[in-house]
């Protein structure tokens, strides 16, 4: 049992009982430690509520005359967190950038399902390693593993309830917060455990093992922004629509993962079976863009696509995006200059990415000081690359950090200054240069694209870095 979900029970058992205001007033205020930005905003949903600017204190307050009870989201930039706020909550909330989730602690009205929920959140983190180490297992085995878990939350959950004051709104999303947690697990379970196993064919699976599908709701609006749920969601789409190909379509050289066949068949399932339109929109959004980040089809086929995903999705801010990241990854193919984003030196010095490439063979890659296990890997790669191809320089584009911080960085991370450059415009560099993954790197010769969507950490990114001369030439 996950300690910190016991002790968060003593904590909610000794506060219940409290008197409660009957005001409609919501008043929801903050102390953030080490800011990272000045301001905070409240989403309900896409929607911003409002927005308010740190003191000197570094405190923040929103107060409305009255809010509809529900799921809501701060953001602090880059960081953000769930809130739920009901009709007479008087919330306060502490925490330390430096270790965002983990420092966080909500109190006053409204803190027992907030802690809760945040509890929740990490006791699932911590849990995600061992409950990858069990994928291996039989199907069987690997069911009863999670069941017990959940029934462990479970069991916390009906107990509060008893004793605390949670509304039936607030049950229902602890409870679905747990639920679709280790479900989504369960949606994953076939392909993971071939992965792990290293089976040619998809593990096959008791006929209970999806017992819990006949209970999924596709028409929650209370659920759409729940992580778990949402994150449910998604891999339930990929588990069907892959079961689906395997055994319904008609596929060339038995392909289904990550084409166009598999992604359009993907978009007219959620859109037959998910009824709550900003969950609908929400799930096709998403498919449309891990078709166009993963896949690198044709441009014919990637405008068939996005053809269908205009016809389905009816939010036009989500057209705006996809089409967006489409231009981007059209200017982004090989020959084509590398796109003039401009990033700065050690010295504040201001330079595009193509009169830092020009006359060079250049790897770009890029790395964030917020993930230190991720920067020391990506160190050792780039130290390993540096001897094994001499002609090319490699290049270091820091995201997401403040500058006195990336400074600091570089200097005791052994890198080296004069091949480090940061981004002040993080949306800009995204857009133009499609980050995604952060290992990604680009490989440039004379300032041409050679490939733009390779990995740092590829087996074959020696071969990449190889041979290219006569294509940057054209």
């Amino acid at each position: 049992m996950n300690k910190k979900l016991l002790y968060l029970l003593v904590i909610v058992l000794a506060s219940c009982g409290k008197g409660k205001n009957s005001s409609s007033n919501v008043y929801f205020t903050g102390e953030i430690v080490n800011p990272t930005a000045s301001h905070v905003v409240l989403y309900k949903g896409d929607n911003i509520i409002d927005s308010a600017q740190l003191d000197e204190h570094n405190r923040f307050i929103f107060r409305f005359d009255s809010i509809t009870d529900g799921l809501y989201h701060f953001n602090h930039a880059p960081e953000l967190q769930y809130v739920y706020l009901k009709k007479g909550d008087s919330l306060a909330v502490r925490l330390n950038t430096v270790a965002f989730d983990e420092s966080l602690v909500f109190s006053g009205d409204g803190e027992e399902i907030n802690n809760f929920l945040l509890e929740l959140f990490l006791a699932n983190e911590e849990e995600r390693s061992g409950i990858n180490s069990t994928f291996k297992l039989q199907p069987e085995e690997f069911i009863k593993n999670l069941d017990s878990l959940a029934n462990q939350k479970l069991e916390i959950l009906n107990t509060l309830t008893e004793e605390g004051n949670f509304s039936d709104r607030e049950v229902k999303i602890a409870k679905a917060s747990i639920k679709y947690g280790y479900d989504s697990y369960k949606e994953k379970y076939p392909f993971v455990h071939r992965k792990y196993t290293s089976d040619k064919k998809i593990q096959k699976v008791p006929e209970n093992f999806y017992d819990y599908r006949k209970n999924i709701d596709f028409n929650d609006s209370d659920l759409t922004y729940l992580r778990p749920y949402y994150n449910f969601m998604n891999n339930h789409f990929g588990n069907v629509t892959y079961m689906n190909c395997k055994t319904d379509c008609e596929l060339q050289q038995n392909l289904v993962r990550n084409r166009m066949h598999f992604n359009s068949h993907k978009l007219y399932l959620i859109d037959s079976i998910v009824i709550d339109k900003e969950l609908k929109d929400n799930l096709l959004r998403k498919v449309a863009f891990d078709y166009l980040l993963k896949s690198h089809d044709s441009e014919k086929n990637n405008e068939t696509f996005i053809e269908k995903f205009h016809t389905l999705s009816k939010n036009s801010r989500h057209h705006k995006e996809v089409d967006e990241l489409y231009e981007g990854i059209k200017n982004i193919q090989p020959t084509k200059s590398i796109p003039e984003v401009y990033v700065y030196n050690g010295e504040g010095v201001k330079m595009s990415l193509l009169d830092i490439s020009k006359n060079r063979k250049t790897l770009f890659y890029f790395w964030s000081g917020e993930d230190k296990r991720h920067l020391k890997e990506v160190n050792k790669r780039v130290k390993w690359l540096e001897k094994r191809k001499p002609d090319y320089q490699l290049v270091g584009i820091n995201v997401k950090t403040e500058e006195s911080n990336w400074k600091g960085i570089v200097q005791t991370s052994n890198l080296k200054p004069e091949m480090q450059y940061r981004s002040d415009n993080f949306e800009e560099l995204t857009k133009a240069l499609i980050i995604f993954p952060i290992n990604k790197c680009i490989i440039t010769e004379n300032g041409k694209i050679i490939n733009a969507f390779s990995n740092i950490f590829s087996n074959t990114i020696e071969q990449q870095m190889s041979g290219y001369t006569q294509l940057a030439k054209n």
